[in-house]
């Protein structure tokens, strides 16, 4: 069988931790933030978990796991 291809804007934009979920980058963090108050800013930062149902999407995207 040949080998699968991991989809290249997975590997940009997720991370697979030692227990089996994926972190990413929380959306809305770019430009134009004067439009966004101060909370929504300070509860955006950082990184976030994916929920179980698009864990199972992102794996089949990425068959062999991030680095």
């Amino acid at each position: 069988m040949p080998k699968l291809k991991t989809k290249s804007g997975v590997k940009k934009r997720f991370k697979i931790t030692a227990t089996g979920k994926v972190k990413h980058g929380v959306a809305g963090k770019r430009h134009r933030l004067t439009h966004h108050n101060a909370k929504y800013i300070r509860t955006n930062r950082g990184t976030s978990v994916l929920s179980d149902d698009n864990v199972k999407t992102i794996k089949k995207w990425a068959p062999y796991g991030l680095d």
